[in-house]
């Protein structure tokens, strides 16, 4: 079977916070934020819940790493698995960046970047990349990611505009899964968190 299984990471104390990641893990940098306790709780339930990869993958972010190794998986580090890049907002929340009239602008139109960082067609971009490297290698991949460049390779998937971003729902630690279809992508499932903790 040829699919595709993109895993968000786990939490870490900033996604619980909803702040704009402080890096994206296009490269491994120092200070990365980790995992928090529950984040590592999550990622450790992800363990024998997934299926064996032909090809597993990870982006080069600290918390996306970890998921990887504590659900039991020895990843390859793919840079075009990184999360957006928000410039100067970068570990800020929403409320702290001093600027609600950029904030609503982005908001409006996620292709731009009013923070200096990427707009959402850049993810986009790399997300066309990710999916064009599952297809030619085929069989299992599983790939440790971020929220917005699962978002962004469901938007490619689907061929739904930008805008449509803020209506999909990727939590952490869940797996949104899809198979080639011919030329296009069909999307098998969306948002499944087969280790969360209730």
């Amino acid at each position: 079977m040829n699919r595709l299984l993109l895993v968000r990471h786990a939490t870490t104390s900033s996604t619980r916070r909803a702040c704009f990641p402080a890096t994206t893990g296009a490269r491994a940098v120092d200070g990365c934020e980790p995992l928090d306790r529950g984040g590592g709780q999550q990622a450790t339930a992800l363990r024998g819940m997934l299926p064996r990869a032909d090809h597993c993958w990870t982006s080069h972010a600290a918390r996306a790493q970890e998921t990887a190794r504590l659900a039991g998986f020895a990843p390859e580090p793919f840079g075009n698995l990184a999360e957006c890049d928000f410039g100067r907002w970068a570990g800020a929340l929403p409320t702290e960046v001093g600027d609600p009239g950029a904030v609503q602008a982005w908001y409006a139109d996620p292709d731009g970047a009013p923070h200096g960082g990427e707009g959402f067609r850049d993810v986009r971009a790399r997300a066309v990349r990710v999916l064009g490297r599952a297809r030619d290698l085929g069989g299992t991949v599983v790939a440790f990611t971020h929220g917005g460049l699962v978002k962004a390779a469901l938007c490619e998937a689907l061929g739904l505009p930008s805008s449509a971003l803020w209506r999909l729902d990727v939590a952490p630690a869940s797996v949104s899964e899809l198979h080639p279809a011919g030329d296009d992508w069909r999307v098998v499932r969306l948002n499944w968190e087969p280790g969360r903790l209730r």
